[in-house]
């Protein structure tokens, strides 16, 4: 369920398989969302008009657009990902909160990621929740699943993609250590971060520098930094 005029825009630019759009005409008005609606039902998807205060009732947000869209999920097999020679791939294992799913998956869209993986029993890609936070880049990102954190090093091992783990322990910060593509940053759980035989198949293992009293950073937040980082420092050696 993707709900904005924004993330259905994405979602219909995007090619994405629209089921139905659910609509309030006197939310939407006369808008460009009309007339894209308007196109979308000439081109056989259903439209459902709802009363404002139905979808008001409906929408789980304070002063709703108008505007809606129930589009079929599109997560691949690993082995569908498609493989970057001078880019980067993002992969979180176990990441329980799909509000930080949803970010790291706008953050990796935004730096030009060649996809993501979501590996082991993590929080759903297309949760309403992962949903909201995407702000629609989950139609513009390869999405992968695998099931367990080694068929991702093992993906990597034989596509010649060098793996970068994170841990707080580690002795190397990331501006320390050489990248060079194709890259896949791996993330791990928010509460137990990556396992010791996680970090012993990474090819660099890095924390990040911080100089304040706080040991950690939220998950999307380090995932930020490293997309960041490993992004600029990719360009820069290109």
């Amino acid at each position: 369920m993707v709900e904005g005029i924004g993330p259905v825009w994405q979602a219909v630019d995007a090619g994405a398989e629209i089921e139905q759009i659910v609509v309030a005409p006197e939310l939407i008005g006369d808008s460009p969302a009309a007339a894209m609606v308007v196109e979308q039902e000439a081109r056989g998807v259903r439209v459902a008009r709802l009363s404002t205060g139905l979808f008001t009732r409906l929408s789980d947000r304070d002063g709703p657009a108008g505007l809606a869209a129930i589009v079929r999920a599109d997560v691949r097999r690993l082995a569908d990902l498609p493989v970057p020679r001078d880019g980067f791939v993002v992969a979180a294992h176990e990441a329980a909160n799909p509000g930080n799913v949803g970010t790291i998956v706008r953050t990796a869209e935004a730096f030009g990621a060649a996809g993501l993986v979501l590996s082991g029993a993590g929080a759903d890609p297309y949760a309403p929740q992962a949903v909201k936070a995407s702000m629609g880049s989950l139609f513009h990102l390869p999405i992968a699943h695998a099931e367990r954190l080694d068929d991702v090093f093992d993906w990597a091992d034989t596509n010649g993609i060098a793996t970068l783990t994170t841990s707080a322990r580690a002795d190397a910060t990331l501006d320390e250590v050489t990248l060079r593509p194709p890259v896949v940053v791996v993330l791990g759980p928010e509460r137990t971060g990556l396992s010791d035989d996680a970090l012993a198949r990474g090819d660099n293992v890095v924390r990040i520098r911080m100089s304040g009293h706080a040991t950690s950073l939220n998950l999307a937040v380090a995932a930020g930094i490293l997309i960041h980082e490993v992004r600029r420092r990719l360009d820069a050696s290109g």
